[in-house]
C-alpha cells in the first residue's frame, strides 16, 4: 500500500517539476547533460565497459559524497583488481568530480530517477552484486528493486543530520519498510547510529566506522597543489588571504563587510569568494562590484589566460577548486553557517592546517565542529561583527594561528582509516554474494 502511495506522490510532483526543469533546460542549458541518462538513456559504450567481477555499484550524490567515496573505491580496487566498480552521481558537478578523483572506478554514470520502469531498466543493465549508497541516499523504488533481485545493499559513510532525522521520524512508518532492504549500514558517528536505530534499522546491522572524507582530504593536501593554485591565481606567499568558501545567499554581503574591516587593519589583504553553487557566480560578482570592489576577477577569466593585475577580490566560478584554494588561506570562513543551511564541510580547510570560522548553523556537521573546537582550530562566530573581530585578531597572531591550525590538521590525520573499514565491511558482503573474482 505504501509504495503505490509513494509513486502517486512522484507523479503529482512531476506535474510541477517537469515544467520547472524543462524551462531550466531550455533557457539556461542546465541539466542538459544529465537529463537523458537520468531517464535511463545511458550511452551503450558505458555499459560495454562494465566488465569484471564482483560487480559493485557505488552511488554518491554530488561532490561531497564523491570525496568520501573515492578512497573507499580505491581500497576496494586494491582487494578486487578485476572488479567492475560503477560509480553513479545525481549532479553534473558530482559527475565531473567523480571522473577527476575516483579514478579507480571502472565507469561513471548518472543515477536514474526513482521511477519504477527507469530503475528496473538501469539495474538490469548494470547487474550489480552489491549496491553501495554513500551517506543517507534512500530512494524507495530503487531499494525495493534491489531487494527483489537479491542485490545486497551496504550503506557507507552514513550521516543522518538532525534536520533529516526530524523529517524521517514524521514518516517512520514508511521508511521502516524501505530500510528493510539495507543489509548493513556503516555510519560516521554514534549519534548517526542512534538515529538509524530509531528509524527502524536493527542495531546488529549498524556499525560506527568514522568519516571516509578524512582519508581523502588528508591524503590530497600537498605542497604541489598549493604551489599550482598560487601560480594560477597570481598570489604570493606573503599576501594575507581571507577565503570565504561555500557561501550561500545572504552571506556574501556579510563577508564583503568583514573584508572591508580587514582592509582597515591590513591593506594588503586579499579576498577569495567561493559561492556554494557556481550558478550564483554572476550575482555574486555583481554584489562584489556594487559593494565598492570593482577590482575583482573570476577564475574563469584566469583560466582563459587573463592575468591578475592587482585585483583584490577573486570569485571562484568553476567547480573543483575549493579544496585547492583553501591551501592559500591565512584564515577561512566556511559558509552555509551564518544562514540556516546546516553548514558545510569544515574539514577541507582543516586538512591544510587552517583555522576555520563558521556561524551557529552547523547542524549537518556537528561532529566535525566538535572535533575542531576541541583543538581550537574551529571557531564559531555570532555574526559579521564577531567574525571581523576574531579574524583580525587571528591574523595579527601568526604563531598562534599556525599552532591551532596544525592541531586541527593533526586531528584530521588521526581520524584517517575509515575508508579501509568501510571497504572491509563491503568485502564481507561480497563474500556472502558468492560473486566470482574473490
Amino acid at each position: 500500500m505504501l509504495y503505490p502511495l509513494y509513486n502517486l506522490v512522484l507523479v503529482l510532483a512531476a506535474v510541477f517539476a517537469v515544467p520547472y526543469y524543462g524551462a531550466k533546460i531550455l533557457f539556461r542549458g542546465k541539466y542538459r547533460r544529465s537529463i537523458g541518462p537520468k531517464f535511463g538513456l545511458i550511452r551503450p559504450d558505458l555499459f560495454a565497459r562494465m566488465e569484471g567481477t564482483p560487480r559493485i555499484w557505488v552511488h554518491a550524490v554530488s561532490v561531497g559524497e564523491v570525496t568520501a567515496a573515492a578512497p573507499i573505491i580505491a581500497s576496494l580496487r586494491e582487494h578486487f583488481p578485476a572488479a567492475c566498480i560503477v560509480l553513479s552521481t545525481s549532479t553534473e558537478t558530482g559527475q565531473e568530480m567523480a571522473r577527476r578523483i575516483a579514478t579507480a572506478a571502472t565507469v561513471s554514470i548518472y543515477y536514474p530517477l526513482d521511477l519504477g520502469c527507469v530503475v528496473r531498466r538501469v539495474i538490469d543493465r548494470v547487474r550489480p552484486d552489491l549496491f553501495i549508497p554513500v551517506e543517507t541516499e534512500l530512494w524507495p523504488n530503487f531499494l525495493r528493486h534491489c531487494k527483489d533481485r537479491g542485490i545486497r545493499v551496504v550503506m557507507v559513510n552514513g550521516r543522518i543530520s538532525p534536520r533529516s532525522f526530524r523529517r524521517f521520524v514524521l514518516t517512520r512508518f514508511f521508511w521502516r519498510e524501505v530500510l528493510a532492504a539495507v543489509d548493513e549500514m556503516g555510519v560516521i558517528s554514534q549519534a548517526d547510529a542512534e538515529r538509524a536505530e530509531a528509524m527502524g534499522v536493527p542495531a546488529k546491522k549498524i556499525h560506527v566506522l568514522g568519516n571516509a572524507k578524512y582519508d581523502s582530504l588528508a591524503a590530497k593536501a600537498s605542497p604541489k597543489i598549493r604551489e599550482d593554485i598560487a601560480r594560477r591565481l597570481g598570489l604570493t606567499e606573503s599576501e594575507p588571504v581571507f577565503v570565504a568558501g561555500s557561501t550561500h545567499e545572504g552571506e556574501e554581503a556579510i563577508v564583503l563587510d568583514v573584508y572591508r574591516r580587514l582592509l582597515e587593519a591590513d591593506p594588503a589583504a586579499k579576498l577569495i569568494l567561493i559561492p556554494r553553487h557556481v550558478e550564483r557566480a554572476a550575482a555574486v560578482l555583481k554584489l562584489v562590484r556594487d559593494a565598492g570592489f570593482p577590482d575583482c576577477i573570476t577564475m574563469s577569466e584566469l583560466n582563459k589566460g587573463k592575468k591578475r593585475a592587482g585585483e583584490r577580490v577573486i570569485v571562484i566560478d568553476v567547480i573543483g577548486e575549493l579544496f585547492k584554494v583553501y591551501s592559500l588561506a591565512t584564515a577561512v570562513f566556511c559558509g552555509g553557517s551564518l544562514v540556516p543551511k546546516g553548514g558545510q564541510n569544515i574539514l577541507e580547510a582543516a586538512a591544510w592546517g587552517k583555522v576555520v570560522f563558521y556561524g551557529r548553523f552547523m547542524d549537518d556537521f556537528r561532529e566535525e565542529r566538535a572535533l575542531l573546537e576541541e583543538t581550537g582550530a574551529g571557531i564559531m562566530v555570532r555574526d559579521g561583527a564577531d567574525l571581523a573581530a576574531r579574524l583580525i585578531e587571528m591574523i595579527r597572531h601568526p604563531e598562534e594561528r599556525r599552532r591551532l591550525g596544525e592541531k586541527g590538521r593533526d586531528r584530521v590525520i588521526a581520524n584517517m582509516g575509515a575508508a579501509g573499514r568501510y571497504a572491509a565491511m563491503i568485502r564481507m558482503q561480497v563474500k556472502k554474494t558468492g560473486a566470482a573474482g574473490l
